[in-house]
């Protein structure tokens, strides 16, 4: 009977495929953490930046709208 448990942990620790997989699928799923909590806390930072570069490009002028603890930054674009 030892030597069935033995052989069977022997062969579970030679066989790391499963682990592998396991691995990978919690490094995808930490990756996608950090990219959700990033988008979540940059979404109005960037979406204002990229609104200022196209108003720009545009040949317009930037004005930018005072940011406050609720809002994001923003501003106006006048042509």
């Amino acid at each position: 009977m030892l030597a069935f448990f033995s052989n069977a942990a022997a062969r579970v620790r030679r066989d790391e495929k499963g682990a592998t997989a396991v691995e990978y699928g919690i490094m995808v799923a930490l990756i996608a953490v950090v990219i959700i909590v990033a988008v979540t806390l940059l979404g109005g930072s960037l979406n204002t930046m990229f609104q200022q570069v196209k108003c720009q490009v545009g040949g317009g002028t930037w004005t930018a709208i005072e940011q406050t603890n609720t809002t994001s930054a923003g501003g106006t674009c006048a042509p």
